[in-house]
């Protein structure tokens, strides 16, 4: 019998930096993988300067977004699906679009989710704290819905949303973390001199906000076998990611090194699960996952 682990996202390209590499360490495994991306990310803008298909995306960033996205599933061979709510976008003031994703009432928009878990059935969840990673709107609703189905996917509620199916952990996303980025910033201070010095200030800035997060880690995935795939499902998503990015400015070999992780918080289990885990699945017996 196959484990199956559901990612839960906000926008297609969120899964491919934040735990890509899981999914496909865990695909590798033989367990079923599904990312759902809650909104289509077409309030997204152009970010690389280099993109190539402007024409399309300057006409139809939602589909140009689909096409980046399915590129991204085959990179790390998991199964997707689109949960179908409209990108909130960022607006400074804090209004969104009262029809957007983050506009609309929770409970109604962790309804195609519950259904999804009663349909895929999986062992264990993954999502955002309750900032959502980072204050984007849509990253908090995603945390919002995801605690929804978590609490009511396995209820008696909503029974024209399928078979109830009681899902058994549910893991924040931790990837970002300051101890990854002091094991990162002490690797590439050893590097050779013509390193880009840019390299070794970004990490000082990633760890300076990391450590204002305080976030917590219970779970490390071993990823070392996988960061390619995780780079291939990054250069995906050619309008929101340059071949040049920061993802790719750190060695590889320098990665699997000093910290060849993703990280995740356990922060409800229905099964007995001790911590520190190296494993998501941890503590789930045959029995159990049946």
């Amino acid at each position: 019998m196959a484990l199956r682990l559901l990612a839960v996202h906000a926008h297609p390209d969120d899964e491919s930096s934040k735990g890509a590499a899981t999914c496909a360490a865990y695909v590798a495994r033989g367990a079923e993988v599904m990312v759902v991306s809650c909104t289509g990310g077409e309030a997204g803008d152009i970010l690389n300067e280099r993109f190539d298909a402007v024409a399309h995306a300057n006409r139809d960033m939602g589909g140009r977004r689909r096409y980046e996205m399915a590129a991204a599933r085959d990179a790390l061979g998991i199964q997707h699906r689109w949960l179908g709510y409209a990108d909130s976008g960022m607006p400074e003031d804090g209004a969104v679009a009262k029809s957007s994703f983050a506009g609309l009432p929770a409970e109604l928009t962790a309804r195609p989710l519950i259904r999804i878990v009663r349909e895929f059935r999986p062992h264990v969840i993954v999502t955002y704290d309750e900032n959502g990673g980072y204050p984007h709107p849509d990253h908090i609703r995603t945390h919002d819905v995801s605690m929804i189905a978590w609490r009511e996917a396995g209820s008696d509620a909503h029974p024209e949303l399928g078979e109830p199916w009681t899902p058994l952990k549910l893991y924040y996303d931790r990837t970002m973390n300051a101890q990854r980025a002091e094991r990162l910033l002490e690797g590439a201070r050893h590097l050779p001199a013509e390193t880009d010095p840019a390299l070794v200030s970004g990490l000082e800035q990633m760890l300076d906000w990391m450590r204002r997060k305080q976030s917590t880690i219970t779970t490390s995935i071993d990823i070392a076998d996988h960061l390619e795939a995780r780079d291939a499902a990054l250069r995906a998503h050619s309008s929101q990611i340059a071949p040049d990015s920061g993802f790719f400015a750190l060695p590889r070999d320098l990665e699997r090194t000093v910290y060849p992780y993703d990280d995740f918080e356990l922060v409800d289990s229905r099964v007995e699960a001790a911590t520190p885990e190296t494993d998501l699945f941890a503590g789930i017996s045959e029995e159990a996952a049946a």
